[in-house]
């Protein structure tokens, strides 16, 4: 972990590369890393486990992510400084043909010049002249070089750095979902009706019909929770890394307009509950893939849909961060550095909706987010 950790810094700091949020963004990512770490070996109980290797594989992802840009920087000014020199390679040559002439003369020649000691003179005071310049030319070129091999060394380098970040988090997830499973000390709201819940499902031809019906499921419910999240409208963290791909209302490939929101992720990313929040439904639903919808408070719903795994069961109490689902994808798209920032390799989408009574509502009144 610390040899990850010091390439994070590497990455955007030692080539020199041009993007110093990168440098910045991978410093951070290393302390979360040494920090997650840390946590995980002091982790006793088994929420205590499970909120460890949470915040180990969110510091794994955003590691990676500062690495991947890094990468993506440095491969950018490679490509930069490979042009520059291609494009000078006949000044070059010229150059290294007067450094050579320039450094090979013999002494007594400059004795031999056709206008005698004079034009000796002035041909001195030229070169004396035109040498410093030569000099720096030469030294500024010397740099551009050692540059691109630096650049070239440290992708190369990376390259095991991503493989073991990779193996990292998928034992850390591996580890999550026996975390999970082994987890018996959550409180519970309500127990899930099986019968019932099976019953609403095949009589559900929409999202809304089945929102609407979700407390004919429960059994033993108890009293709602009583902490509003009114205030945190507009500032509540989104459940995963991602970019906002399509806004409420937007239509997609297929000209379907759907109420919430689309999130771009990487593959495996992990999702998290943003607030502390009954959960109402954990299952496959309609279209919507698996789906995970959470009670923040009572007459508010946060539908979470197309996740791969989900953790969880319907009554569950979750503190805030909880993990509740993976994203799903193949592993190996996360190693390609290529295309970061305009997010290349977030091929996972999450849909998010958010239901206040009957009425959906846009999440991006709601959620923390860069708008897209």
């Amino acid at each position: 972990m610390k040899r990850l950790a010091l390439i994070l810094a590497l990455a955007a700091g030692a080539a020199q590369v041009q993007a110093q949020t990168a440098g910045d963004a991978a410093q951070k990512a290393a302390e979360a890393l040494e920090a997650a770490s840390v946590l995980l070996q002091s982790a006793d109980s088994g929420n205590d486990r499970v909120a460890a290797l949470t915040d180990t594989i969110r510091a794994y992802e955003d590691g990676l992510a500062a690495m991947r840009e890094g990468l993506r920087a440095a491969a950018v000014r490679e490509t930069e400084l490979s042009r520059k020199l291609a494009s000078q390679e006949a000044e070059v040559a010229q150059l290294l043909g007067v450094l050579s002439s320039v450094g090979g003369r013999a002494a007594p020649q400059t004795l031999l010049h056709p206008q005698g000691p004079l034009g000796s003179a002035r041909a001195g005071m030229l070169v004396a002249a035109v040498t410093p310049a030569l000099a720096g030319r030469a030294a500024e070129l010397r740099a551009d070089l050692e540059e691109v091999s630096a650049l070239r060394a440290l992708q190369e380098n990376a390259a095991e750095t991503l493989e073991e970040g990779l193996s990292g988090v998928q034992q850390a997830r591996t580890e999550l979902s026996q975390a999970i499973a082994d987890r018996v000390d959550l409180p519970k709201r309500f127990s899930e009706d099986p019968i019932k819940t099976a019953i609403l499902i095949s009589s559900t031809e929409t999202l809304q019909g089945f929102a609407s019906g979700l407390s004919q499921i429960a059994e033993g419910e108890g009293a709602a929770p009583t902490d509003a999240i009114e205030g945190l409208r507009g500032t509540i963290p989104l459940p995963v890394r991602g970019t906002v791909l399509r806004q409420a209302g937007d239509r997609d490939a297929a000209g379907v307009s759907r109420p919430g929101v689309v999130i771009a992720t990487r593959p495996g990313a992990l999702v998290t509950t943003p607030t502390a929040a009954t959960v109402r439904y954990a299952g496959p639903l309609l279209d919507y893939g698996l789906v995970m919808i959470l009670e923040p408070q009572a007459d508010l719903l946060f539908v979470f849909a197309g996740l791969d795994v989900i953790y969880g069961e319907a009554g569950q109490v979750l503190p805030a961060g909880s993990p509740i689902g993976l994203m799903g994808g193949e592993a190996a798209d996360v190693l390609s550095p290529s295309g970061e920032g305009a997010g290349a390799g977030r091929s996972e989408t999450l849909y998010i909706e958010v239901r206040e009574g009957d009425v959906p509502d846009d999440p991006l009144r709601w959620f923390a987010t860069d708008k897209g």
